[in-house]
């Protein structure tokens, strides 16, 4: 167990690397919400300039599938936001090393993986199952 992570007090260089891992990532993640709101837009400029049956069309995905697929992915990145946007906050509030559930210590190459990880691996295990 790693007796450092429970410690509120971490090192500012510690501080500042979590911080830097988090912002790179929300801007990785605000990258591909931009991409996907100009993939959005595009498939909606498509609809309204054909009067073709696109539930019937035999070439390729239509377009309902394109919007359906689209909108999870757009649900999925602004979960991912929000998610970086709390680890950010939980960095200011110290407590971005602490599992949410149990209490105990989220492990390094855990947030490092995954900075928005809010519990621990043993947690998030459990909650899979």
């Amino acid at each position: 167990m790693d007796d450092a992570a429970n410690r509120p007090d971490r090192p500012a260089a510690e501080q500042r690397a979590a911080a830097e891992r988090i912002r790179a990532a929300r801007a990785e993640a605000a990258e591909l919400a931009a991409n996907l709101e100009r993939q959005w837009d595009a498939v909606v400029a498509a609809a309204a300039f054909t009067n073709n049956d696109d539930e019937h069309d035999p070439e390729g995905s239509t377009l309902a599938y394109e919007r359906e697929r689209l909108t999870a992915m757009r649900d999925h990145v602004r979960r991912e936001l929000a998610g970086l946007d709390r680890a950010a906050e939980r960095l200011r509030d110290g407590a971005y090393w602490t599992c949410e559930r149990c209490g105990g210590p989220i492990a390094a190459a855990r947030l490092d993986a995954r900075p928005a990880a809010r519990t621990c691996i043993g947690c998030a295990a459990g909650a899979r199952r």
